[in-house]
């Protein structure tokens, strides 16, 4: 992602912490953390390159994306934490200039709003101090690209590996992605890490694609590409200057002698996270929709990279012991279960226990169970929600049906077999699902990864 090439913007990023006050910052902690922001604007790229790169919407002049990476003190970790862009945060005390929402005003101004927000109100400087504020983590180093910045960084490196386990169509970002492993180029891996409207969605799911291409772009720096020599080291660095505009302490020699501390880095020796959320859809006056973060689950989380402890493996921070999370509440999907014989009653009596919406059982052609495993049918439509329901019945299988027309029946039919009519228990928490802490050695081809335990 590329930002204005004029000397003013260019000093925002390389004097960003000249403006950052020394009173109230957060400790130094062991490790180092570095502060990524993806800049959403177009200003500066000609038509065809907008095109190309189909961003041809409006810019919002604030930060699409804002990951903190930590680099451990022996330099045997690093650890990436997404912060969503629609946190609900308060602003680090500023002046509000009249961009983005805000009152024209000459004095200082504290007021909440979507963290991505932050740039447009006070720039890389503001940025920096509202992490630190809303995370406790002090900030070391800046790093900021734009889209046409991103796309020149990724084909410096030599491409992004990724994969997936079904194909990809996202008519926003352009992304048409057959299911597969592919190195892509710069701008099909920038169509990539924008995708919103692909599975998962939203949000969260574009930041666990995002944090797997940061992570292929570690391995690349820090190998080379050339069989990790220190010198092929260097040289990869040294590729990304002119792609990635840093503060000015982090100098193209501080980052190749940097990226040599970590050579030969592993996917293993690698973290993500996603900021934990409590409510998805908070509500707020000219900010519409925003997130809430999980106060408990974020500090924890923010209090391992401050103590440089590994963000994999706390229960603080992890998934509710002994229930499966899943991505949708029971409450929002209708079951009903076929059939009258003892496993029928069971399954619709667990599953009502859970919290799914049972309705009354339809007698079965075939009295008593069928062979074979236990079937769960629905309209594919609802596929997203058909998650949730196999979470709660794991050893089941899934028949999705396309159905012609724009009614879709919202009802998932449970046929029980003689296999399969185990009910698991399962708790609604949204991220742990999609931003859980994981190892980047787990992360598999559908995004989401399994959380690491040991």
């Amino acid at each position: 992602m590329n930002s204005p090439a004029a000397p003013a913007g260019s000093d925002r990023v390389r004097d960003v912490f000249d403006h950052v006050p020394a009173a109230g910052r957060p400790a130094r902690g062991p490790g180092l953390n570095i502060l990524i922001a993806g800049i959403d604007r177009r200003e500066g790229l000609s038509k065809k390159t907008r095109d190309r790169l189909h961003v041809n919407g409006q810019q919002c002049d604030c930060t699409d994306v804002l990951m903190l990476l930590h680099v451990s003190a022996d330099r045997d970790r690093v650890s990436v934490v997404g912060i969503p862009r629609d946190s609900y945060v308060r602003f680090a005390s500023h002046r509000d200039h009249g961009k983005g929402v805000g009152k024209v005003t000459e004095r200082s101004s504290r007021h909440q709003g979507k963290i991505n927000g932050a740039y447009a109100h006070g720039g890389p400087a503001l940025t920096v101090r509202t992490v630190e504020q809303a995370t406790g983590v002090r900030v070391d180093h800046y790093a900021e690209t734009g889209f046409a910045g991103f796309e020149k960084a990724v084909n410096r490196l030599r491409g992004a590996k990724v994969c997936t386990s079904k194909d990809l169509a996202d008519a926003n970002s352009g992304l048409r992605l057959p299911k597969g492993t592919h190195i892509l180029n710069g701008d099909d891996t920038l169509r990539f890490v924008r995708a919103r409207h692909v599975e998962p969605p939203g949000d969260l799911g574009r930041m666990r694609r995002q944090q797997r291409v940061l992570g292929e772009l570690l391995g690349a720096l820090t190998s080379g590409r050339a069989g990790g020599s220190p010198l092929e080291v260097v040289r990869a660095a040294a590729e990304l200057n002119g792609a990635v505009r840093w503060d000015k302490g982090f100098t193209m020699g501080r980052l190749g002698q940097l990226a040599g501390e970590l050579r030969g880095l592993t996917a293993r020796q690698t973290e993500f996270a996603t900021v934990p959320v409590a409510d998805f859809d908070h509500r707020v006056p000219e900010w519409g929709s925003t997130l809430l973060w999980d106060g408990p689950r974020a500090r924890a989380l923010f209090a391992d990279l401050r103590e440089d402890r590994r963000v994999t493996g706390n229960p603080a921070t992890g998934p509710q012991p002994g229930a499966t999370p899943v991505s949708y509440r029971p409450e929002e999907i209708t079951v009903r279960v076929e059939g009258s014989g003892p496993a029928a009653l069971r399954i619709a009596q667990d599953l009502s226990d859970n919290g799914f919406k049972v309705l009354n059982q339809r007698r079965a052609a075939v009295s008593g169970p069928s062979g074979g495993r236990t079937e769960i049918t629905y309209d594919s439509h609802w596929e997203r929600k058909s998650g949730t329901l196999a979470a709660a019945m794991p050893g089941a299988v899934r028949r999705p049906a396309k159905v012609a027309g724009e009614k879709h029946s919202e009802v998932f039919t449970v046929r029980p077999g003689t296999e399969g009519t185990k009910v698991a228990d399962v708790v609604y928490d949204r991220s742990s699902v999609e931003g859980a802490p994981v190892r980047g050695d787990t992360f598999g081809c559908d995004g989401p990864g399994r959380p690491s335990t040991d």
